[in-house]
């Protein structure tokens, strides 16, 4: 059953990043600003704790740690936003991934004991080597490793930190209550972000100017709201993927996010250039074409 979460989450979550890109570079210029939106509205989960069925009440010690894990994770969502503010979606994103993919199979070896068959060890190496093959970028710009890529290291150590901690949550309290205690620690990351002057300035600033910028019908509030519904629902599949199975064979699936990503920019750059577009040479297209072979018969290793 995790295969089919974590299926259902990247896919979603191939489409969240591609609109990320766009509302970062067209809409929402300030990381740090699309950040703080991102993650303080989940405050809101810790509302739901007195109807949670518990049969053991968190230690002070998980407290701490279900309080890590979700600021962690929000640091690694503003890194990830800056990450993909300097860079393109399509390079950014899988290195992201194997980033993740790597510190995460470290951690859980250590902290969650975490012993994976053969084959699937095989499945993650292939995986995590198609995501650096499509992680590596020339733009009109810039090519090969930027501080984009800087950005996005401490956003995957962040991520794949996260994530451990939160499967050592689901193991000893069950999902509902693990969840609600980390992805609340996220509203509490992005609370802390309204000290952040470009945080309060959006607080003051006019809704006619603040909305007038953006002329592409798509730059709306409508679009934005999209954006977080998939996210969020991209968010509790990859959760219940972990909840249910090893941390580390589902992280190693986000190269079908990664694959689905390119599948979709490149078919928007060729034929909708106006909406979404990224640079691509014939030699990215072999290398990226290369990948997502890889990607295919990793996952195909994994639930073998």
């Amino acid at each position: 059953m995790w295969f089919v979460f974590a299926l259902v989450g990247y896919s979603l979550l191939a489409v969240v990043f591609i609109l990320d890109k766009y509302i970062l570079t067209r809409a929402i210029a300030r990381p740090v600003v699309y950040t703080f939106y991102s993650t303080v509205f989940l405050l809101a989960l810790f509302s739901v704790w007195p109807f949670i069925n518990i049969s053991q009440f968190p230690t002070n010690i998980d407290l701490g740690i279900a309080i890590l894990s979700g600021l962690s994770f929000g640091l690694a969502m503003f890194f990830m936003f800056w990450a993909v503010q300097k860079g393109e979606a399509s390079h950014i994103s899988p290195f992201i991934g194997a980033i993740v993919t790597i510190v995460t199979a470290f951690l859980s070896s250590i902290f969650l004991r975490e012993f994976l068959a053969p084959l699937a060890i095989v499945g993650i190496i292939l995986l995590v080597l198609a995501s650096l093959l499509l992680s590596w970028e020339k733009t009109r710009q810039k090519s090969g490793f930027h501080f984009g890529f800087i950005l996005a290291i401490v956003s995957g150590i962040a991520f794949a930190f996260s994530h451990v901690s939160v499967k050592y949550l689901y193991d000893l309290y069950g999902f509902w209550p693990a969840f609600v205690l980390t992805r609340g620690a996220i509203g509490l990351f992005g609370l802390g972000l309204i000290f952040f002057p470009a945080v309060r300035q959006t607080f003051t600033e006019k809704k006619e100017k603040s909305w007038q910028k953006k002329k592409n019908r798509f730059q709306t509030p409508i679009l934005v709201i999209v954006d977080k519904v998939l996210s969020v629902l991209a968010i509790v599949m990859i959760q219940l993927a972990i909840a249910s199975g090893s941390v580390t064979l589902v992280n190693a699936m986000s190269g079908l996010q990664y694959a689905l990503m390119i599948i979709i920019i490149y078919l928007f750059s060729r034929f909708a250039p106006h909406l979404f577009a990224e640079y691509f040479t014939r030699k990215e297209l072999l290398t990226e074409s290369s990948a997502l072979i890889l990607v295919i018969i990793g996952m195909a290793l994994l639930v073998v």
